[in-house]
């Protein structure tokens, strides 16, 4: 008796449909393997184990403040910088440098003999919006602990300015037993991705200001997180992408327009990691209690360009006009913060006294720190010294 055979239709049915698993199982693998690539791109996060061999309460001298600067490349107010450290105490201070990897900070590349060899050897090619940001800052951080001395750190960027004296700065710091981190409730900026959850729940989910100023233990936690940043590797991204995630992001849509039934690749949340990490995870570990939940950094932020415009996403620029002695004045003299979405104002206090709440500002221009360091806020300065980084400046403007 002979053998039915199945009917062409059926037949060919039949090897559609394998023909698209085996395609689905390939596209799979295929979009694995270039996620896999570009999150492995990334350096993994700083081994802590380094951290324990040193004892923080066993060292000489007094304890430093850790200046850590995250830097696109130079150090364009580095003379500002120069006159500031010139008037405190070198003993009282460490300096560290997030650059772009391979730049060198010699005679050749700053005015500024605090600045040489300052630079970090491992550092990592940064790009705004992504997660290799506060990678940066946690490389900053894990090299700062090396020196059991330095018991506070300080984040800051390439456009920062001090606005008193290392004295002032220095004391107003070493004060206070608590850190400087912004950090309020967002819950309406739809940055927050339900897939975070539970190692993130929203109820803990922070934002704030990126330039922080930290306690070492605290420092230490950031440094010792395993946990949370691998998860905001994974699902805090900005959107739309940069160049470097674009290929990655294009074919994020076009999986969700092929299978829009997957629910593992929802709509993108547009998600800055380094202004939610840090207070994220500082909530996460209870910590609230012992932060002063406010930046020690000024930025001036143009909100009415905000609502329309997609291009303010970076704070108003202080150019030599605007750099006023009034202006600066305006900034010192202010003693509170209006947190909106949280629908409350907070004095700014150390030690339940009230204090002007900014010690430094952003962002300011080279002519406007030109202005800034003739005013004297930083204390006194060489004006040789000055008309030799000007105009060392201007020179490599013209090779540039």
């Amino acid at each position: 008796m002979s053998r039915k055979r199945a009917s062409p239709p059926i037949r060919h049915l039949w090897r559609f449909f394998s023909n698209f698993i085996i395609f689905l199982c390939v596209f799979l693998c295929l979009y694995a393997f270039v996620r896999l690539h570009f999150q492995s791109s990334i350096s993994t996060s700083p081994s802590y184990s380094a951290l324990h061999d040193h004892d923080d309460h066993n060292f000489e001298g007094p304890p430093k403040i850790a200046f850590l600067f995250l830097v696109r490349k130079d150090l364009p107010l580095d003379f500002l910088w120069d006159a500031f450290f010139k008037n405190g105490d070198a003993a009282n201070l460490s300096i560290y440098i997030h650059s772009e990897p391979r730049f060198v900070f010699d005679e050749t590349t700053t005015s500024s003999a605090f600045f040489y060899g300052r630079q970090l050897t491992n550092s990592i090619q940064v790009v705004w919006g992504e997660s290799s940001m506060i990678m940066a800052e946690r490389l900053l951080l894990e090299k700062a602990l090396e020196d059991p001395a330095n018991q506070r750190f300080i984040l800051l960027s390439d456009s920062c300015i001090p606005l008193y004296d290392f004295s002032y700065i220095y004391n107003a710091v070493m004060s206070s037993p608590k850190s400087f981190v912004d950090s309020f409730i967002n819950i309406n900026e739809d940055r927050y991705d339900p897939k975070m959850s539970p190692a993130i729940p929203e109820e803990k989910w922070r934002k704030g200001s990126q330039w922080i100023a930290l306690v070492r233990r605290h420092a230490e936690i950031i440094v010792g997180d395993d946990i949370i940043f691998p998860v905001f590797r994974e699902f805090c991204k900005r959107w739309p992408p940069t160049d470097l995630t674009k290929r990655r992001q294009i074919l994020e849509i076009g999986f969700r327009f092929m299978f829009p039934w997957l629910t593992s690749l929802q709509n993108p949340h547009n998600c800055i990691p380094d202004e939610h990490y840090v207070p994220t995870l500082l909530a996460m570990s209870g910590l609230e209690d012992e932060l002063e939940r406010r930046s020690l950094t000024y930025t001036l932020w143009n909100h009415s360009a905000m609502r329309n415009d997609t291009k303010s996403w970076h704070p108003i620029t202080f150019d030599r006009d605007n750099a006023s002695p009034q202006e600066i004045k305006k900034i010192k003299d202010i003693n509170h913060v209006y947190y909106e979405s949280e629908n409350r104002t907070a004095q700014c206090t150390i030690n339940s006294k009230l204090t002007p709440c900014f010690l430094f500002a952003r962002k300011f221009t080279y002519g406007a720190a030109i202005r800034v360091l003739t005013m004297g806020l930083v204390g006194p300065y060489d004006i040789l010294a000055l008309s030799k980084a000007t105009a060392s400046k201007r020179k490599s403007k013209q090779y540039t």
